[in-house]
């Protein structure tokens, strides 16, 4: 009798973790932590150039090991900081999702607000600690760049501001801590970021991309946000209207790619983007074309956003993204 309650107490504590591993949203989390780990590659390839070595002399140079110490727990943490944020999320559009999806921890009643209030403190908690960590040469710029993005992650879910009900403020809010901030944090592992335009450029790029891929989301969820008072983009201009701006979003910024070989820094002949110039542009190119897929996607029959909970696109503009933070690292690694 002893050993089934012991399997019976043993199986409840794994339904509850397996219940707020879930609320997290786990599949949105690789992103997020491929950027990081993007970011650092890229920086460490950056180093080798300036250095005039290869990326394995880099790497494998006397106290190297620190910076992928700096990596794992950056990795960490970005899919810490990620999951916080859903969570805080899934709290403030509790009214939302009692339409759009109901099945949802939260809606449910499988966790109480509560709990789960006390699960996101924790969670961004977790998330700032390990930035305030990551300290190459005892610089924090990583923790203050995480404190921004955290903000950021707050005034788009959260009253007083919750810029979730402007069209435009809900993807700005959005592109400036998940694409640029993220990236940057990523550099910030292993090299300075202040005075160096190249991180910020990188992540300009994935700002663009989020400014209107983010979008994709929204469109499904349309009869609860627009009850609880949500004007989203395709509310506030129509589903058609929007994926047309929506579209562009998907192709042009990686043209910034093969743009950021052929510039040069201000007052260097150097190009902005120190990465393998070649992959770097064909980079670029494959994944305007597959944005352009995407886009098309979207463009046949945009009615057809509004009527799937998870349209083609929205999981195409996650492997967009997952495969451009792969091939940043790798452009940067040879």
């Amino acid at each position: 009798m002893s050993i089934d309650r012991e399997q019976t107490k043993n199986h409840g504590v794994r339904e509850v973790i397996s219940r707020y591993f879930r609320f997290t949203r786990p599949f949105t989390l690789l992103p997020p932590l491929l950027g990081m780990v993007s970011g650092a590659f890229s920086a460490l390839g950056a180093l080798a150039h300036h250095h005039g070595v290869s990326f394995l002399a880099q790497v494998t140079a006397p106290g190297a090991s620190i910076w992928f110490f700096y990596i794992t727990l950056g990795a960490g943490m970005a899919a810490t900081l990620n999951a916080a944020s859903n969570v805080l999320n899934q709290i403030t559009d509790l009214e939302n999702d009692r339409i759009n999806k109901p099945q949802r921890m939260l809606p449910s009643g499988r966790i109480s607000i509560q709990a789960a209030v006390i699960f996101s403190v924790a969670l961004y908690s977790a998330a700032l600690a390990m930035a305030w960590m990551v300290s190459p040469d005892s610089r924090h710029e990583c923790f203050w760049l995480v404190a921004a993005a955290a903000l950021l992650t707050y005034v788009y879910s959260a009253e007083p501001f919750r810029t979730k009900r402007y069209p435009f403020g809900a993807n700005l809010t959005i592109a400036v801590p998940r694409g640029c901030l993220l990236k940057v944090a990523g550099w910030s592992c292993v090299a300075p970021i202040v005075g160096d335009i190249e991180p910020w450029y990188i992540g300009g790029i994935f700002f663009l991309f989020l400014l209107g891929a983010s979008s994709t989301k929204d469109y499904s969820d349309m009869e609860g946000d627009r009850a609880a008072g949500c004007m989203t983009l395709p509310i506030r201009y129509g589903v058609k209207t929007s994926a047309w701006i929506i579209a562009p979003f998907f192709v042009l910024p990686w043209l910034f790619m093969p743009l950021g070989v052929m510039i040069a820094r201000p007052a260097s002949e150097a190009s902005i983007l120190s990465g393998n110039p070649v992959l770097l542009t064909v980079l670029g190119f494959v994944l305007a074309a597959y944005g352009l897929f995407t886009a098309w996607l979207i463009l046949r029959d945009p009615a057809s956003l509004a009527r799937t909970e998870n349209h083609p696109s929205w999981t195409h503009m996650y492997r967009l993204m997952m495969l451009a933070q792969i091939g940043f690292a790798v452009a940067y690694m040879l």
